[in-house]
């Protein structure tokens, strides 16, 4: 019988992390091997199992130096930028493979993800939700199909609290817009309208955002041409769906060789 997966959540007291802890409780194929929370984190301490609602683990959450040493075999991430990049480095020397669900990185940023990636297996997803991915290929074949007569627009809304806009799923849906028809998505998106903006120029991708309450997640790809539309929607009820796509993302790394991977990769629909 394979061993368990020991495994290591960054971010385990934030909203995703929770997720992520019970559903490593639920499953078979894991065990949480540490729980990691910035220093000064109000809950270090605490039992990471209790604090998510699924009973004692007898892990305590740690401050981040616990990396360096725990016993693991990957690393599941999701904080912020600046900390993923620095938890991965120590992933590096330890020759850990790393699911990263984090999103934000800026462009210098992602170049350093490719860098590490090199030594290491390494899979980043602005969104892990296996129903999110397919929507992510399905917006590819959409666009490629309809051909050059339909507007394309990127539609999300997220809870109040949520700190980026727009999300990063938002942003890899326009991505993939872009890259459909062959334009450069610094040069077409249009993330605000007001006023007198005059006709809409056919290269361009709005990217709206809504904030508001307490919403998991939506994300509507709208593409109109002239008497008929397409809506491609995703709704998240929960967030248990991202934290079972990072269970099945850590499934696929595990025995993947050193490089930079996305969900895609994992489902064989790149």
């Amino acid at each position: 019988m394979t061993k368990p997966i020991k495994a290591i959540v960054s971010g385990c007291a934030g909203r995703m992390g929770i997720e992520l802890i019970r559903a490593i409780s639920g499953s078979k194929d894991f065990i949480l091997s540490a729980g990691i929370e910035k220093k000064h984190h109000p809950l270090l301490g605490k039992d990471a199992g209790m604090v998510a609602g699924v009973g004692e683990l007898r892990v305590k959450i740690s401050e981040e130096r616990i990396l360096e040493n725990c016993s693991a075999d990957l690393l599941i991430e999701f904080t912020q930028p600046e900390p993923t990049l620095a938890h991965l480095k120590i992933a590096q020397k330890r020759k850990l493979p790393a699911v990263v669900g984090t999103t934000g990185f800026s462009e210098n940023q992602k170049q350093k993800l490719k860098q590490i990636a090199k030594t290491i297996p390494l899979l980043v997803s602005p969104n892990l939700s296996t129903g999110v991915n397919v929507l992510f290929f399905l917006v590819k074949q959409a666009v490629r199909l309809l051909g050059p007569g339909y507007d394309l627009e990127v539609i999300e809304a997220h809870h109040q609290l949520k700190k980026d806009a727009p999300s990063g799923t938002a942003m890899r849906l326009a991505e993939i817009l872009a890259e459909a028809r062959g334009w450069s998505l610094d040069q077409v998106a249009c993330y605000h309208r007001q006023g007198i903006t005059g006709a809409r120029p056919k290269a361009q991708i709005g990217i709206q955002t809504i904030r508001a309450g307490d919403i998991v997640g939506e994300h509507t790809v709208l593409l109109a041409g002239i008497g008929e539309r397409i809506e491609l929607t995703h709704r998240a009820g929960s967030r248990q769906s991202f934290a079972q796509g990072a269970l099945r993302a850590s499934l696929w790394l595990i025995n993947q060789p050193p490089g930079l991977y996305s969900m895609q990769d994992c489902l064989g629909i790149k």
